[in-house]
């Protein structure tokens, strides 16, 4: 499958009007949903997490990357969804209890769309018991705790606690992330991963969905 440049390109800029546009044309060009996604979109988020990674790109470069994504992505779910394609992963993604904060959330929803993951982004102040309904509704590979403040950490504890006592964490893995949160806290909690940034949670990702 060969890499359309300019569309390549549209991500990395996040040029969002044209990342669609240009969508649009290979489409009609006859490229198929998933060559688009595999040959173009997903090489380029990956560059762009290369460029983050080496402080070339900063979260506004990320996030314009990531809207350009999402735009890019807008005209191929729907045709996806009927071709039956599977995707890399299921994900649901939230901010915990109590925090209202959804910048770094969103910047790991973008990436993991761009790398192939179906996400269902339940939002900000997620409570436990939503966490919960959202795994046994969905059956994700995948749950992504986000946190920002300190004082909503210890919300992430809880989370992974109620799915326990649910009877679902054999069937999931977690991850979790944030500025307050760092590894040890993730592993004391009973987390399966944890990311720096929004690429780390990508890597991350792609791990646990190879071992589940």
């Amino acid at each position: 499958m060969a890499r359309c440049e300019a569309l390549f390109d549209a991500i990395v800029d996040g040029k969002i009007a044209d990342a669609q546009t240009l969508v649009g044309e290979r489409l009609a060009a006859g490229e198929a949903p998933m060559d688009i996604i595999a040959g173009t979109l997903i090489p380029a988020m990956d560059e762009v997490g290369q460029l983050f990674q080496d402080e070339e790109y900063f979260v506004p470069e990320l996030m314009m990357s990531g809207r350009a994504m999402k735009a890019a992505m807008a005209p191929l779910r729907p045709l996806l969804a009927a071709a039956g394609a599977v995707p890399a992963g299921v994900v649901v993604a939230g901010t915990v209890k109590g925090d209202l904060h959804d910048i770094g959330k969103n910047l790991v929803i973008s990436m993991l769309e761009g790398s192939g993951f179906k996400v269902i982004d339940l939002g900000t102040d997620v409570t436990p018991a939503r966490f919960v309904d959202a795994i046994r509704t969905h059956q994700p590979n995948i749950l992504c705790l986000s946190a920002l403040l300190t004082v909503t950490m210890l919300a992430m504890k809880s989370t992974i606690e109620a799915i326990t006592a649910a009877g679902l964490r054999d069937s999931i893995k977690i991850m979790v992330g944030g500025a307050p949160v760092h590894e040890k806290f993730a592993r004391d909690i009973g987390a399966d991963g944890y990311g720096v940034t929004a690429t780390d949670a990508v890597s991350v990702a792609r791990d646990l969905v190879s071992v589940a």
